[in-house]
């Protein structure tokens, strides 16, 4: 009896699933579609991928062909004016190896002083809230669009023998940056510690928060936590940015020649020294830029699909 009057009382379409419809018979946030896979749920952050066989209109893909002939016209003139027999001579003259050795030393330390800085900045830019933070990461942002005269100027201004600090770090420290290897070195950190911090605060804001409050809850110190597990899983964007740091460090002319000038054997880097070679031997200068090309190169292809929309755990 008691049976049949809870099924009298239950209204019909009871204990189901009421999530109205679109209008077209769809659940919302549901994906179109038939077969395997057809109306299941569409996830925030999900990467639309490219549909086999879809043809670009014509109206985008002739600008796009545009574009990257754009782009390879002038790394072909390179290739094509490039004298093959005499490349070694060029390569391995006085002038161009020691050029080498400066631009790999001014490197070098230009990415250790970037991780020395920019792992901590990129670390309270990602996971601490702090009074002027937007303006920081203007700071951080602004020695990307500044030309790079002009900040090699504001270093003259900043740490020249005249400048803000500069006299201070002479007679306190005994320290002299303008027309030094220290000075190009600077003038390298100062351009490129924005790759290395921008690529490494999107790792960090892309790291799910549960992994690390795991450890924390184990026992684990902030530092132990930092160490064993933030780093490991963000090693591939502090890779990418490290890469990237010192590929522009290595090409930097702007900023080293108006700040460190042109010394040969003290502050002569490889882009200085194709500048001279341009008004000499314009032939030595193109085997130099193939250099640097290759390197560029090499870089982007060990960095290839670290920027390419891959996904990731979503912070928490």
């Amino acid at each position: 009896m008691k049976r049949d009057a809870v099924k009298r009382d239950r209204k019909p379409g009871a204990g189901r699933d009421r999530t109205p419809a679109d209008g077209r018979g769809r659940t919302p946030g549901t994906e179109p579609g038939r077969g395997p896979g057809a109306g299941r749920a569409l996830l925030p952050g999900r990467v639309r991928k490219p549909v086999p066989g879809r043809r670009a209109p014509l109206a985008l893909a002739l600008p796009a062909v545009l574009a990257v002939a754009f782009l390879l016209v002038p790394m072909a003139g390179i290739l094509a004016r490039t004298s093959w027999g005499e490349l070694g001579t060029h390569l391995t003259s006085d002038g161009v190896v020691e050029a080498l050795r400066i631009s790999l030393v001014v490197s070098c330390w230009a990415l250790g002083l970037s991780l020395l800085l920019g792992v901590p900045l990129a670390w309270l830019l990602a996971r601490v809230d702090f009074p002027g933070k937007a303006l920081v990461r203007s700071l951080v942002l602004l020695p990307m669009v500044l030309p790079p005269t002009v900040g090699g100027v504001a270093l003259l201004l900043g740490f020249g023998r005249r400048g803000l600090l500069g006299g201070w770090l002479e007679s306190w420290f005994g320290v002299q940056l303008p027309f030094h290897t220290a000075g190009a070195v600077v003038a390298a950190t100062f351009v490129s510690m924005p790759f290395l911090v921008i690529s490494l605060e999107g790792a960090l804001a892309g790291l799910h928060a549960r992994y690390e409050e795991t450890a924390a809850s184990l026992g684990a110190g902030p530092l132990r936590v930092f160490a064993t597990v933030t780093l490991p899983m963000v090693a591939p964007g502090l890779a990418a940015g490290a890469a990237l740091t010192w590929a522009r460090a290595l090409g930097e002319f702007g900023a080293t020649i108006t700040f460190a000038g042109n010394l040969p054997g003290v502050t002569q880097t490889l882009p200085l020294q194709v500048y001279l070679l341009l008004q000499d031997s314009p032939e030595a200068a193109t085997s130099v830029s193939l250099l640097l090309l290759v390197v560029a190169m090499a870089v982007l292809v060990a960095l290839r699909g670290r920027w390419a929309g891959g996904g990731g755990p979503v912070r928490g």
